[in-house]
């Protein structure tokens, strides 16, 4: 068998292996030979600073890591659609879905998003592929004049599932970028992290902001992919200092953005966006202008993280709840300003905390951001040891709004103990409740020795194995999408 490869200028890990899989697919006969195969890789990312603030407009700072998913697309000349990702069979899963673009129609118009919803939930052996049928039925919905046969998909991840190194935003954007392909539709940027994100709330019904997407869409090897969430700005990247190490360890305890706790955070925030909303006589009206509708209003904009934090502690924090039963504020805001999250009765939310969180995390966000992007190759110690200090008040907000976990407090223990062996600072990420701590460092032998001693120590404490997050790799623009031949 003949092949053409593509010659790569950086070094992708996993991706040898990979194509030399689609290879042998080639030859079993699931992808045809004499037909251009597509392929894109994605990376999971890790955010450093930021959190959960990008949903309520927040700057976040994040980077991506080593371990990705890689997708392999074929055109078919029939209206087929063929998924398969072996390594869920390991799970129990269905690893081979079959389905036709037929089954996304309801005569000449797409099915109502509910309905396709239903079908991939009847099944939970094939719920895996919900990102993947979410990324076809964007693009039907929006280019139905290209969209007329299938296509033969095929995936692999590295990027560890329930970590909070976004697994799922990996996945629909490696698929999402090599249907568009498929499809000769050109996507990039702010757009195919908009796409996904869509994507990801409308059909999963997991209540993400923005910034996972557009960390692994434009983000780049040893750099890191600063935005602002209003709703999409990116900055220029920028490059982590010399002296400087950054390292994620995985608690081990899983971590989901459909999870309640998450949705209970989410849900506080604009429960006390709401009390601020009426202090101050202002009606939201709701936007539905952009991708995803949202609550807007002239003062703020809808974003939380427009009020300066001295603003929040001096006029508003002392009258929000601490706590409120959802019961309890149904009846005085029958309205909830956030589209994407309920309120439910039974629920107690963390109102105070979960506001006070959006507000002072995108002041620290700004901090940090400003500290580390000093134009110099180094950084003194007396800044690394502000940069840490911010990560540590940022792990307290998680506290704060319900997303802590006793093994994540370890872990942020932990580093502070080896403080004087070149470890900087520590905080939950993502949508926390669990998944992984970022750490900072000195880029030196001791504080890689004194980082092991905190793995090493976790795991006798928790007897759980962490995963260690290190390196980086390019985003999905990045890589592009490549085209390789087997005649």
């Amino acid at each position: 068998m003949q092949s053409n490869f593509h010659t790569y200028t950086k070094n992708f890990p996993g991706l040898k292996r990979f194509e030399q899989n689609v290879q042998i697919l080639v030859a079993d006969g699931y992808f045809m030979r004499g037909r251009d195969i597509l392929i894109n890789r994605t990376p999971g990312r890790l955010d450093l600073m930021g959190g959960n603030d990008d949903y309520t407009g927040g700057l976040v700072f994040e980077k991506t890591i080593k371990e990705a998913t890689m997708v392999a697309i074929q055109a078919r000349s029939d209206c087929e659609i063929h998924f398969l990702n072996p390594a869920v069979a390991a799970l129990d899963w269905d690893d081979r879905i079959e389905l036709t673009l037929s089954d996304l129609m309801e005569g000449d118009c797409i099915k109502p998003i509910e309905m396709v919803r239903d079908w991939i939930n009847s099944n939970p052996r094939r719920a895996w592929c919900a990102y993947l049928i979410g990324d076809i039925y964007y693009l039907l919905d929006h280019f139905p004049t290209k969209i007329k046969q299938g296509f033969s998909l095929y995936l692999e991840s590295e990027v560890p599932l329930g970590k909070g190194v976004s697994s799922s935003a990996a996945l629909e954007v490696a698929a999402m970028k090599v249907m568009a392909a498929r499809y000769d539709i050109s996507v990039e940027g702010v757009e195919l992290a908009s796409w996904t994100q869509w994507v990801e709330i409308a059909l999963t019904q997991s209540a993400c902001g923005i910034m996972d997407q557009l960390a692994v869409v434009m983000g780049d090897e040893d750099c890191f992919v600063p935005m602002l969430c209003q709703p999409c700005q990116p900055y220029p990247l920028a490059k982590l200092p010399e002296n400087l190490y950054v390292w994620g360890i995985d608690s081990d305890v899983h971590h989901a953005v459909s999870g309640i706790e998450y949705e209970a955070a989410r849900a506080a925030t604009f429960m006390g966006y709401r009390y601020l909303c009426a202090w101050e006589n202002l009606e939201p009206v709701l936007d539905k202008s952009g991708a995803l509708p949202r609550w807007v209003e002239p003062k703020w904009n809808g974003y939380l993280a427009n009020l300066s934090p001295s603003c929040f502690r001096s006029r508003y924090e002392n009258r929000l709840p601490e706590q409120q039963m959802g019961s309890e504020f149904i009846h005085e805001f029958p309205v909830h300003l956030d589209p994407f999250t309920p309120v439910r009765p039974q629920v107690n939310y963390p109102v105070r905390g979960a506001t006070r969180y959006a507000i002072e995390e995108n002041w620290r966000v700004q901090t940090f951001f400003s500290l580390i992007s000093k134009p110099v190759s180094q950084i003194d110690t007396i800044t690394c040891k502000l940069l840490g200090e911010l990560m540590y008040q940022s792990h307290q907000g998680y506290t704060d709004c319900g997303l802590g976990s006793q093994y994540t407090d370890m872990i942020v223990d932990l580093v502070r103990a080896e403080s004087a062996n070149g470890l900087f600072g520590a905080k939950i990420t993502g949508g926390g409740a669990g998944g992984t701590v970022a750490v900072l460092g000195e880029n030196s032998s001791r504080a890689k020795i004194a980082f092991q001693r905190v793995a090493d120590q976790y795991l006798q404490w928790s007897k759980k194995e962490p995963y260690i997050f290190e390196g980086s790799s390019a985003g999905s623009d990045a890589f592009g999408v490549q085209r390789i031949f087997f005649s």
